[in-house]
């Protein structure tokens, strides 16, 4: 079984229908690995799904986040991008060229531990952006 497939049976599993709207961007984040924007996974599903709006694939973006299948975050422009579930980690950003750098997320599984302590919170994501100026944009800036 696929990844997809695992994904779709989930859904199912819970009680959703399973579209093909849905299943199109299951597939496309799943065999992708990275952070898509909607437009950039609208433009890809359109193709293998002729039909399908713009306006579903932000919908359909939006429940599946809802559901723990995707994550969103914030690029360097402070826009949303979305990629598939399943790999904790963190991002740093640069402000100023937009490079990225992935986190693991056990370096701060000490605060996650603190914030559910101190808040009474249980903490359900696990998915942080942070900016800041990369080495080269902090060199170009002195």
């Amino acid at each position: 079984m696929t990844g997809t497939q695992l994904l779709t049976e989930e859904l199912r599993s819970r009680g959703y229908r399973i579209t093909p709207q849905r299943i199109a961007i299951l597939a496309y984040l799943y065999d992708t690995p990275g952070h898509y924007s909607p437009p950039e996974i609208y433009e890809h599903v359109r193709q293998t799904s002729p039909g399908v709006t713009e306006a579903t694939v932000y919908r359909t973006l939006e429940f599946l986040a809802e559901n723990n299948m995707i994550l969103p975050a914030l690029n360097g422009n402070g826009h949303l991008v979305y990629e598939i579930a399943g790999h904790d980690h963190h991002h740093v950003i640069c402000r100023s060229c937009g490079a990225s750098v992935e986190i693991e997320h056990a370096l701060l599984q000490k605060l996650y531990k603190q914030l559910e302590a101190e808040s009474g919170y249980r903490l359900t994501t696990s998915h942080l952006t942070f900016f800041g100026l990369c080495p080269a944009c902090q060199e170009k800036r002195q």
